[in-house]
């Protein structure tokens, strides 16, 4: 009995020694990067040794690799639960708030769910290859928005309304880094709705066409 208890002490140091390498790697690709993390960067801010990112992951790549799925699957997993509460008669706004919300609350909230969104985004900038695991998550993710959406714009093909998601998300990766996302960072969740919204909701419609056989004045 007593060596079973010394064992789960052992399994349960040990799984918190790994969450917390986790953890360290995630807030530093979250702020650097990953060519910007070093293995002693991660083991010094948890009090590891190298020997326990060896044990626990095999690598640096290995471990930051661990990180960036794991962000990738929480940013997704947010994003499918709030695009699949829409129907086909939500409106463009309601879904630019559902597409934006894990952004707007991970801003609001900071932290770990900041470090998050800010791993995604240098991810986006720089896709990782070899994610199968998550492909049918990018895809649900991908249908569930333009389900929404067609019913919306009835008159712009699928193509044209992937292309304008993928701006909308790269938009919303470029918050997550740039200044003005820090700016953001300061208001409250319902503040950072109001500003971000209506931008993305425009990303989403477009720029209006002109009846067919008419010219548009692109100033008006």
């Amino acid at each position: 009995m007593v060596r079973e208890e010394k064992a789960d002490l052992r399994r349960a140091a040990g799984q918190r020694t790994r969450d917390a390498l986790l953890m360290a790697a995630l807030e530093l690709l979250a702020q650097r990067g990953q060519e910007g993390v070093t293995l002693r960067d991660i083991t010094d801010r948890v009090g590891a040794n190298v020997a326990a990112v060896s044990y626990h992951f095999g690598s640096l790549k290995s471990l930051c690799d661990a990180a960036i799925e794991y962000a990738l699957e929480r940013y997704l997993d947010e994003q499918i639960q709030e695009l699949g509460l829409l129907d086909d008669t939500s409106t463009l706004q309601e879904v630019a708030a559902a597409f934006a919300r894990p952004m707007t609350r991970a801003l609001a909230a900071g932290g770990e769910q900041l470090a998050v969104m800010r791993t995604v985004a240098r991810v986006g900038i720089d896709p990782p290859q070899g994610w199968q695991r998550l492909t049918d998550k990018f895809d649900r993710s991908r249908r569930d928005a333009l389900r929404v959406l067609t019913a919306n714009l009835p008159g712009v093909d699928e193509e044209e309304l992937i292309f304008r998601t993928r701006c909308a998300a790269g938009m919303l990766n470029w918050l997550a880094l740039a200044p003005i996302g820090t700016e953001l960072a300061a208001m409250s969740v319902e503040e950072i709705g109001r500003q971000l919204i209506p931008v993305v909701a425009g990303a989403f419609h477009g720029y209006p066409q002109p009846a067919s056989g008419q010219a548009q004045d692109p100033h008006q």
